[in-house]
């Protein structure tokens, strides 16, 4: 971290947590700082900040405070691109003018609640459960790639192909297109970031726009040609009378699949990085296969793949005695509630044995994550894979971090084995 944390304001330390190369690789002392200086903080742009577990559970928690897709886009930190808060602004009304489906990610109730009503009826935790042995095949395969070339990325051969081919698989994506929504799905996870600079927003959009080309064009050909994946299952569902209408499928589309895979590739590259740098927590894995699922949670909380989520005062509220006005952005900072000592025990300390509660790192509420059951199932059977078949695994050098912080991961994970 460069610079001295003691004395630092806390709109400074937010503008090193969210656009500073420093901040973004190692958030955890600025983390710390926050929640014993300002652990609610009104920041210079207007949006309130919190840090500690219980306040940020509260907030995903309380009804009064949404998504509001219809109100303002404040810059969320200080020292914003002014050109790239315009650009947001601008997006917003071109979506509003367009009368485009929005992502149930960015819907309030009840557009939310019926859009994820008819969705969870096709993305169900049986379905995803019946995916395991398939996906347990395809990490045992890929992680044995490493191990019979001595090595290599773990993100190129194992962080990417295995989350894009199971949700690829379970959305009806010909596995001849898949290779080609790498670069798509990076540059759209870009434009969630409070500090995306106005060039990185202009690719989100025109990525995003892609995607969902892509997807109406796939759309057509399963009305004509069902199949059974999820997306003709979804031009099915109907309840009530209710029913998805195109545009919200393909919304619902091209949100599962670049959730589906951008989170639980970060997952994959955050939990290799972790335990390699942690020999002692790499070895209980290796040792104690029973201990796999509470060790990806312990590996969720230590380096979330989403460390930042964003809620809006549908109404006159107050978090944790600051008042809120309608519309006004609160931005719970999740890795640092993952990192409260209030709800974890030692919380800088990696422990794959802990068990005191699931992270904050999949959200929670109405809006918790629907595909959280998925990514803990590939992350789970990707540590199995690894700790039987890559025994020896090593760093090669640091990896590169990708400078995002919402959305946080490496940009490579080198390894070397055997």
């Amino acid at each position: 971290m460069a610079g001295p944390i003691e004395g630092l304001g806390a709109d400074e330390a937010l503008a090193r947590l969210f656009l500073t190369p420093e901040g973004v690789a190692d958030p955890a002392p600025l983390y710390r700082h926050l929640r014993s200086t300002a652990p609610v903080h009104r920041s210079a742009t207007g949006a309130v900040f919190v840090t500690r577990y219980e306040d940020c559970a509260r907030v995903l928690h309380d009804a009064r405070f949404g998504k509001n897709p219809e109100g303002a886009e404040p810059g969320l930190v200080p020292e914003a691109d002014d050109a790239a808060r315009r650009f947001r602004e601008e997006q917003r009304e071109r979506l509003r003018a367009e009368h485009r489906a929005a992502s149930m990610l960015f819907l309030d109730p009840p557009a939310h609640t019926r859009q994820r009503r008819l969705v969870a009826r096709t993305f169900t935790p049986r379905r995803v459960e019946r995916l395991r042995a398939g996906v347990a095949a395809s990490a045992r395969t890929m992680v044995g790639e490493l191990a019979g070339t001595g090595g290599g990325d773990v993100l190129e051969v194992v962080g990417f192909p295995l989350p894009v081919a199971v949700i690829g698989t379970l959305v009806g994506v010909p596995g001849s297109d898949r290779p080609g929504f790498r670069a798509l799905i990076t540059a759209m996870a870009a434009g969630v970031e409070p500090g995306a600079s106005l060039e990185e927003l202009r690719r989100s959009e025109e990525a995003s726009e892609e995607v969902e080309r892509y997807f109406s064009e796939l759309l057509a050909l399963r009305r004509r040609q069902p199949a059974d994946d999820l997306l003709s299952d979804l031009l099915a569902v109907e309840e009530s009378g209710e029913a998805l209408r195109d545009d919200e499928v393909v919304a619902v589309a091209t949100l599962l699949f670049a959730a589906g895979f951008e989170t639980t590739t970060n997952l994959i590259g955050n939990a290799t990085v972790a335990l390699l740098s942690h020999p002692d927590q790499w070895r209980r894995v290796r040792e104690e296969p029973a201990i796999v699922a509470r060790a990806v949670e312990e590996l969720l909380r230590w380096d979330s793949p989403v460390q930042v989520d964003v809620r809006r005062a549908l109404e006159a509220a107050e978090v944790a005695g600051e008042r809120v006005a309608p519309g006004q952005a609160v931005v719970t900072l999740l890795g640092a509630a993952n990192r409260d000592p209030a709800r974890f025990s030692d919380p800088d300390r990696l422990d794959v044995g802990r068990d005191e509660g699931p992270p904050l790192s999949f959200a929670a509420g109405i809006h918790h994550c629907l595909g959280a059951p998925l990514a803990r199932l590939e992350g789970q059977e990707y540590l199995r894979a690894a700790a039987e078949v890559l025994p020896d695994m090593r760093l090669v050098g640091s990896p590169p971090r990708r400078r995002r912080l919402a959305l946080s991961g490496y940009s490579a994970v080198p390894v070397e084995v055997g």
